[in-house]
């Protein structure tokens, strides 16, 4: 196996431990609860720092990686996300795991856009439409095995460890893969600067600051504020955000029209269809992540069955992502819409008819993320990758977050009714994220409407 080839298991392994990261810890969270003696404002955290430090953390990665190496930046990343697992995993109360948690949202923000600019610069042509494939089958299969995952590793209870062992399984696999990284990546080929000027100086401070500043004040209230009633600094956040991301906008421009290098190309956003691919990935991480966060409940609190049984329930969804991304189609939205319009039936029918509806589900899932997240960087020149991972990290993260919140309020909104009539308000709210990625779709191919997304592996820029 040349170094090449192998390179491409070692940045799909980085993507999706810190991709499965975010969603495995959900079913620890009632062990936390005790084990820990954790507040309810503790235990949200746990999940939201890391999403918050992550979403925030992504623009800026990717220009860490620009200036000082993508090998390098991918390198300190593995390794503070390797140790900050071991302090979630060692972590004695619930202060020292949320330090840790956003700690590993960090980290995780170092690696991701570094992965998808490694993979530019490994592959071109087909071999590149196949690794960006690859990269949406891993994102996308970590995001749909959190809940399996979390539910063997707390029931299993290796060695004792109870939770601990979700977050400590990271460390073998983060040393193993730090250890691979210098001999299968590629070496950095970073720009020299003139005499005077340090990397350090050309990193965009102000920028930085805005745009991480602008996406804490969308996400945390999104994340928080349902919870804790939508109290008034949730509203006086979201107002906040406008401007701070406005003034973001604006600095960049100044920055790039005085030859200065940005934190951020703006132009990556005049490239086509990157603009609309992102709404559609944002819309389709919105729905993963809602329907997570409606199985939790619904399972556990709805039927009673305990973590492991839930999980299993659940290896229908995981079923079909694999069965699909093995053959990526463009039938995957409809597929998907189908799917949660099956499952919005199997409510209340049983565990089993619940399980087939998933595996549906799953398998459009499966079969259009890796062509809707190539699509989307295939749109974008190979020396802005950076920027477009970078981005596109972002929105995942954003969608995922606002996906969660608008089907909570929606499911929490109907509980008077019961667990039944809450699940299925909140698969009506799914069924229509999932219809507007069919929309997109359909926009792209007029006249075949169910045509999803075609990446053309050697596409001219």
């Amino acid at each position: 196996m040349t170094a090449r080839r192998a390179a491409l298991p070692l940045l799909l392994t980085a993507v999706f431990v810190t991709t499965l990261d975010f969603f495995v810890a959900n079913l620890a969270i009632p062990s936390i609860r005790t084990d820990l003696r954790a507040g309810d404002a503790a235990v949200q955290f746990v999940i939201a720092g890391y999403g918050l430090a992550y979403a925030a953390g992504l623009i800026v990665s990717g220009r860490l990686g620009d200036l000082f190496g993508h090998r390098r930046v991918f390198a300190a990343g593995l390794a503070l996300f390797t140790l900050a697992s071991a302090g979630c995993g060692l972590a004695g109360d619930a202060a020292q795991l949320v330090a840790a948690r956003v700690v590993q949202g960090v980290a995780a923000a170092l690696l991701a856009p570094q992965v998808l600019a490694l993979l530019g610069r490994l592959y071109q042509g087909a071999a590149r439409a196949r690794a960006f494939s690859r990269y949406g089958t891993a994102v996308g299969l970590a995001g749909v095995s959190g809940q399996v995952i979390g539910g063997l590793l707390v029931a299993a209870d290796p060695l004792g460890l109870g939770w601990r062992a979700c977050f400590l399984a990271n460390v073998p696999i983060g040393v193993a893969a730090l250890a691979a990284t210098g001999r299968l990546l590629p070496r950095d080929t970073t720009a020299r600067l003139p005499r005077g000027r340090s990397r350090a100086g050309e990193l965009d401070v102000a920028g930085a600051v805005m745009v991480a500043a602008g996406l804490v004040a969308v996400v945390l209230p999104l994340a928080e504020g349902r919870e804790q009633g939508w109290p008034l600094w949730t509203w006086l956040s979201l107002a906040a955000a406008p401007p701070l991301l406005a003034a973001f906008v604006r600095r960049q421009r100044l920055l790039a029209g005085s030859g200065r290098v940005p934190l951020l190309d703006l132009a990556v956003f005049g490239a086509k269809g990157f603009a609309p691919g992102l709404v559609a990935v944002g819309l389709l991480f919105g729905t993963s992540a809602g329907l997570s966060f409606v199985l939790a409940l619904y399972l556990q609190d709805g039927l009673g069955l305990d973590p492991l049984a839930a999980g299993a329930v659940c290896t229908a969804l995981n079923a079909g992502f694999f069965a699909g991304s093995l053959r990526p189609s463009r039938l995957g939205a409809p597929v998907l819409v189908l799917g949660l319009g099956l499952l919005h039936w199997a409510v209340g029918a049983g565990p089993v008819q619940i399980g087939a509806a998933l595996l549906v589900t799953g398998a459009g899932m499966g079969l259009l993320m890796s062509p809707l997240l190539s699509s989307v960087l295939a749109a974008v020149r190979p020396e802005r990758s950076g920027a477009a991972a970078g981005v596109l990290g972002t929105v995942q993260e954003a969608g995922g977050v606002l996906g969660g919140t608008v089907t909570g309020a929606v499911f929490f909104g109907a509980l008077d009714g019961g667990w039944e009539a809450a699940a299925r308000a909140a698969l009506v709210a799914l069924i229509v994220g999932a219809l507007g990625v069919l929309a997109h779709a359909a926009s792209r191919t007029p006249v075949r409407a169910l045509t999803a997304f075609h990446v053309k592996p050697d596409m001219k820029r």
